[in-house]
């Protein structure tokens, strides 16, 4: 059992996912609970986001009929900082080993980072040896010289911690702590996208999640603290209307394209305190809307340039989250961009396709499949350091039996030729 944890800005959103005989993954539990204690991605209330887990975890046990242990962990926020790096190191016996693998990641990651930032992910994008390019999987070819670039990802100690100390105080161990755009990224993009050159968007509730694949391989990650909550407080400005009722109004009847809305369709507004219902044309409403979308979407098209990606990304943008769901997201994105988009929806996991086939579960399902990648990952560590435990007991008991044996001729040798000499 593989289960993710995605705690978001709105919501927090538990998976339990059983691995099968083929590798592939079905999902047995989902629960799913308001999220209070969260803002923009970063915990700001310790006692309401645990509650949050604890109920979407017994919702998740609930209907798996399993308890949970631990948990593999989504992280996000505008603390989280990237960057590509670059390392050699010198072939020790003139065929890359292991080893070799290991001593130049850690010659890559060798930079200097901010004292308050945490490691979290060392992404390997591609290997040199020699004058060769492009290696994905340097084991086991010749050369004298290795080297290795690197997608390097940090966040705040701070914010990390918190995330952790709620699923700690929840009687939960942590698995790992998983980027949300890297989640996103592994249910929602194919192999041909990421070896083509994409963007991911995974747009939420506080923050909107860019990650950029090129060669197969994660180039470039941003995060802007822009994204749905922001939606929401301009209906609740514009209309004059509480914010829970602002959401209301969203979800069942906002456009992000405002040509797409019609002007004859009316929308009962509740007002602040005792006053009147008030009635708005739901062209009105769209037109709100598109105004904060368009700038959600020319801050992405801003940091892509600033990246140096913009021109780099033929396979076009992939929208994804909660707030992508919304009727002309993607068309407006399109025109926005000027590049083909897309909406997606996670795909790598089977079971209750009904629910989950949202991208409202593409963090979630990610988690699930970046889980279970990395348990295979470890199970096959396991076994070559079994195997090669084996060898090496092997060795050392025939050392210790051909020691023996010739100990023990030299004994009769020396006895042999002591009785000849007396006789």
């Amino acid at each position: 059992m593989i289960v993710g944890l995605d705690v978001g800005t709105s919501k927090v959103i538990c998976l339990v996912g059983e691995v099968l005989a083929d590798g592939s993954l079905e999902i047995v539990g989902i629960g799913s609970h308001s999220s209070k204690g969260m803002k923009r991605g970063v915990v700001i209330n310790i006692e309401s986001t645990v509650q949050s887990i604890q109920r979407a975890v017994e919702e998740a046990e609930l209907m798996a009929g399993c308890n949970i242990h631990s948990v593999y962990v989504s992280v996000a926020g505008s603390h989280i900082r990237s960057l590509n790096s670059h390392g050699i190191v010198a072939v020790k016996n003139g065929e890359v080993q292991k080893e070799d693998v290991d001593r130049v990641i850690d010659a890559a990651q060798a930079v200097p980072i901010s004292s308050d930032q945490r490691v979290l992910h060392i992404l390997p994008q591609e290997y040199h040896i020699d004058s060769q390019e492009g290696i994905k999987d340097p084991l086991g070819m010749s050369g004298v010289r290795l080297e290795a670039n690197v997608h390097m990802i940090s966040g705040a100690a701070n914010a990390v911690m918190n995330v952790e100390k709620c699923i700690k105080r929840c009687g939960l161990g942590v698995d790992g702590v998983i980027l949300s755009q890297l989640a996103s990224s592994e249910s929602s993009l194919s192999e041909d996208e990421k070896e083509l050159g994409v963007c991911l968007v995974d747009i939420g509730a506080g923050t909107s999640d860019i990650a950029v694949w090129l060669d197969g391989a994660l180039h470039h990650t941003a995060v802007v603290p822009v994204a749905g909550d922001q939606v929401t407080n301009d209906i609740s400005m514009a209309l004059r209307t509480p914010t829970q009722h602002a959401e209301e109004i969203k979800v069942k009847y906002a456009c992000a394209m405002s040509s797409q809305a019609t002007v004859d369709q009316a929308i009962q507004v509740p007002s602040v305190g005792d006053r009147q219902p008030r009635t708005i044309s739901r062209h009105a409403l769209a037109e709100v809307v598109e105004a904060r979308y368009e700038e959600i979407y020319n801050l992405i098209q801003d940091e892509l340039r600033r990246s140096g990606y913009a021109e780099r990304i033929p396979a076009g943008i992939v929208i994804t989250g909660g707030t992508s769901l919304m009727e002309g997201a993607a068309e407006l994105a399109e025109r926005v961009f000027d590049m083909p988009v897309r909406l997606s929806v996670p795909d790598c996991a089977k079971g209750m396709s009904d629910i989950v086939d949202n991208p409202i579960y593409s963090t979630s399902v990610g988690l699930l499949a970046y889980g279970s990648k990395e348990a295979e990952t470890t199970e096959s560590s396991k076994q070559v350091m079994s195997k090669t435990q084996n060898k090496r007991d092997t060795s050392l008991l025939v050392a210790k039996e051909t020691g023996s044996s010739f100990s023990a001729a030299k004994v009769w040798h020396n006895l042999k030729h002591w009785f000849q000499s007396y006789m």
